[in-house]
């Protein structure tokens, strides 16, 4: 049973990778055309690839060239791997990093169906600690994943030591405008849904700065979060009981880990982490508290 947050998040993801969540399903498409990417783009991946995670669409202003080796941090399915791959084209690299086994599976057999060309490769790893040589990397991008990291800060050293010098960093996060009410602030469900996790803007730039990056701009796209109360296909039942606690940075309460079993079945169900969300959106604008932002940044 999981009892840290980083295993919860794990957990989590787990059950929307093993689910059937995909360009099939509207509200899936609906979350991804709500943060930028065009049916065009959905169009030319595997369906699987996209299961409604995004809030932002990176591959869209990272401004990715022929040749280029590019990393994304949690790919999850695969998405913006496959779009950077063609954009970078044979010459170049599209390299998926995901902590989530399941979640590499999924991308890994999206691959295969898509008939992938040999510049894009899926790794289990840590985005702190990727296996990749340091100065190797030219772009970093990254779609609604930084924000899970606990230690943000190593994340960016992290990504500094991978990027070439004058490498760029292309991120669409979340971010925080003002605290957030703690019942969004200490639930699970809010922190995998990329919204408890975030940090303030101020503390963005601060720490990327600090980490050796130059010319950092963090900029609110201004799409509507509650875009993800779009992803439909739940059962209608009740979420989760709670099983668990664990402290979460900056929450003025432990964080319910939510794994047990609920009253409509003896586990999770798939979609619960879409369940739960909804409904916190439900009870709170979250665009008071947070905004989708484009983090860009140059590694000096």
């Amino acid at each position: 049973m999981p009892t840290t947050l980083t295993e919860s998040v794990k957990s989590k993801s787990g059950q929307v990778a093993d689910s059937a969540l995909s360009n099939a399903t509207e509200g899936v498409r609906g979350v991804a055309e709500a943060f930028g990417y065009t049916p065009a783009e959905l169009e030319s991946i595997p369906a699987e690839a996209n299961m409604g995670l995004s809030c932002g669409n990176p591959t869209a202003f990272a401004s990715l060239r022929a040749g280029e080796v590019v990393v994304d941090l949690g790919c999850g399915g695969g998405l913006d791997v496959f779009l950077a791959a063609q954009k970078v084209g044979p010459t170049g690299r599209a390299i998926g990093i995901d902590m989530t086994p399941s979640m590499i599976d999924r991308a890994t057999r999206a691959a295969a169906d898509l008939k992938a060309p040999k510049n894009v490769e899926f790794h289990l790893a840590s985005i702190d600690a990727l296996p990749l040589a340091p100065n190797s990397v030219d772009v970093v991008i990254s779609n609604c994943v930084i924000n899970l990291a606990t230690d943000k800060p190593a994340v960016f050293r992290e990504i500094a030591r991978v990027l070439k010098p004058g490498g760029r960093l292309a991120v669409s996060d979340i971010a925080l405008k003002k605290p957030l009410p703690d019942e969004l602030a200490r639930d699970v469900s809010a922190y995998v849904g990329c919204i408890a996790g975030a940090i303030p803007i101020a503390d963005y730039l601060s720490q990327l700065q600090a980490a050796g990056f130059a010319d950092v701009r963090v900029i609110d796209s201004g799409s509507d979060l509650n875009a993800y109360a779009k992803v439909e296909n739940q059962s209608g039942c009740c979420s989760p009981a709670m099983d668990a606690t664990v402290e979460v940075p900056g929450a003025k309460k432990k964080v319910s880990l939510g794994l047990t079993s609920g009253c409509c079945s003896p586990a999770p169900s798939a979609d619960s982490l879409h369940e739960n969300l909804k409904s916190l959106l439900d009870r709170y604008d979250v665009n008071e508290y947070a905004a989708s932002v484009k983090v860009f940044a140059v590694k000096r």
